[in-house]
Formats: structure tokens, sequence, C-alpha cells
């Protein structure tokens, strides 16, 4: 399990034509289920995720040494990537609530507001 605490939780979004990707006319059923774990765990947790568009806030990318290689390795196929405490956890895909949930440690975990 990896631990975090309130902030430590980044998502680096592959490209999209708005922050979140819930604009346009076909919305992608994944975005919307990302979108959902994040307002839940704001919500039952306290714990806000940071997230970051590639086309808008690429400097937040060139900040962390570990998705600049992934992304120079897998282009933007790797993304979404999420990091945790500035390690990455996961890279492909967009992590379940449960998997938001146990990156922050058993306090969230318990329903508990970190």
């Amino acid at each position: 399990m990896h631990e975090a605490n309130n902030g430590d939780i980044q998502i680096f979004d592959p490209p999209m034509c708005c922050p979140g990707g819930l604009c346009g006319p076909a919305i992608d059923p994944a975005l919307l289920e990302v979108n959902d774990a994040l307002l839940k765990l704001k919500r039952e947790h306290g714990i806000t995720v940071s997230r970051f568009l590639l086309q808008q806030q690429g400097t937040e990318f060139a900040k962390n040494p570990e998705v600049m290689k992934l992304l120079t390795d897998g282009g933007v196929d790797a993304l979404p990537i999420t990091v945790v405490g500035g390690k990455i956890v996961k890279s492909r895909t967009f992590p379940s609530y449960d998997e938001l949930v146990s990156y922050v440690g058993p306090t969230a975990a318990a329903g508990k507001s970190v």
C-alpha cells in the first residue's frame, strides 16, 4: 500500500479537449468513472487529487523525472499516469475509487478524513 497525505496524489492526464475530459458530444465512460471517484474521495475523505493536462500544464510533467521517462519511453499511450508521493503507482488507465483509497492509507480506508 502506498500512503499519501492530502495533495500527494497526482494524475497526469492524456490529451483532452478540456480539464477532466467531460465535454463534447461523446464522453469517455472511463473519464466519468474517474471523475466520480475523485469527487467521492474528496467528499468522503477530504482528499483532493491534483490533475494535469500535458497541453496546458507541461511544466508539471517536466517536474517529475519518472513521468517524463515513462512519456519518453511509451509516448502518450503511457497516459494517464497516477503518482503518489512522487512515485508512479499506475499508468495507461485511471485508478478506481478503491485504488485511490488504498493510496492514501488506512486512515482514509477506514472512512476517516486525512
